[in-house]
């Protein structure tokens, strides 16, 4: 049995293109036929949905049926208006404005359902203590041993964290992209349509992104609900998408140097964290004045959830090829440190 297809009559290539994303967004393969030909009677009755433009609505021959949906580049005039209620679309939709009423649409005509038998997998928060405290590198880290897991970068300024896997110039979905996650994402089309391998997936944001609040909740509720580990990569000044993933997050990763100005910044930014009682402190050396972790630990206020050693070369690895985790590296072993105390804390959830 084949997956649940949407239908098209669409002769715009650029409408095309705006209803294969929505689609996809929505766990939905498009079969597109060619403008003005007879649509075939079985392929009509099995789709989940049929999209038309306004001229294929004008000359439907198809019979009447649920899930019809007749979109359009412009403002529906009369005509396009007439041609939508007489194929019983009741309206038309105009791309890419309405593309969040048609992703709702899309996702209600597949009806996609979560399979409740997967445990839902955890959300990470890791945000710097000040500037260079190694943040982005360390979520990268979680996100790489974690296996299967989604990197999410919040850093709107940022260089995007496609770079630490040398992805940055691999096709697939960034944040500029996603414009219509307002709900029923699938989370296997949608990891289909992200940059990279996989492993992990990858969300980028990059100079320019604009993320919305709604959006990044669609977009990690869709990967937990299928068991998938989603690490945020928070900047350094959290806006409000941020805030909602350190509100949504199972744990709270604050990363800062062995430093007095790690220290300092650390302490500062943990004052912003007191509604937040799942957060913990990553300290990473060297430690040039002889700063223990759990000195800095206690100047935050927040327990230490791991101490991490230098790792040789790291620096220089990064600037020359992509992040690749040594085993028995400082860099792996904190990242499971990390992602073992929150394992335990979903088995604590889950036998309560």
């Amino acid at each position: 049995m084949t997956d649940p297809a949407v239908l098209a009559l669409i002769s715009d290539p650029a409408l095309r293109e705006d209803l294969d994303r929505v689609a996809a967004a929505a766990g939905l393969r498009v079969v597109h036929q060619a403008a003005g030909a007879t649509p075939d009677r079985r392929a009509w009755k099995a789709a989940a949905a049929i999209v038309l433009d306004p001229a294929a609505a004008a000359d439907c021959l198809g019979p009447r049926r649920p899930a019809i949906y007749v979109v359009t580049a412009f403002e529906a005039g009369a005509e396009t208006l007439r041609a939508a209620l007489a194929v019983g679309a009741g309206d038309a939709l105009r791309l890419p404005d309405d593309e969040q009423a048609l992703l709702r649409a899309l996702a209600e005509a597949g009806g996609g359902v979560r399979d409740d038998r997967v445990a839902a997998g955890a959300l990470l928060a890791v945000l710097p203590g000040h500037g260079g405290a190694g943040a982005s590198v360390l979520a990268a880290a979680l996100a790489q041993r974690a296996g299967d897991a989604l990197l999410v970068d919040l850093d709107e300024l940022g260089g995007g964290v496609d770079l630490l896997f040398a992805r940055e110039n691999d096709p697939g979905l960034r944040w500029p992209d996603l414009t219509v996650c307002d709900g029923g994402l699938d989370w296997a089309a949608l990891r289909r349509a992200l940059p990279g391998d996989g492993h992990p997936s990858l969300l980028s944001a990059g100079p320019g992104a604009e993320i919305s609040p709604t959006t990044l909740l669609a977009v990690c509720d869709a990967a937990r609900r299928a068991g998938v580990t989603v690490v945020c990569d928070l900047p350094g000044r959290p806006g409000e998408a941020a805030e909602t993933a350190l509100r949504a997050a199972d744990l709270v990763v604050l990363v800062c140097q062995a430093t007095v100005r790690g220290c300092a910044g650390a302490r500062a930014r943990s004052h912003g964290l007191a509604a937040f009682p799942n957060s913990g402190v990553v300290v990473r050396g060297p430690a040039p004045g002889g700063l223990r972790a759990a000195d800095i630990a206690a100047a935050t206020g927040l327990p230490l959830l791991a101490a991490m050693r230098p790792e040789p070369m790291l620096a220089e690895r990064l600037e020359r090829s992509r992040l690749r985790l040594r085993s028995r590296g400082p860099l792996a072993q904190a990242a499971g440190a990390v992602l073992g105390l929150v394992e335990q804390q979903h088995l604590s959830a889950r036998s309560a």
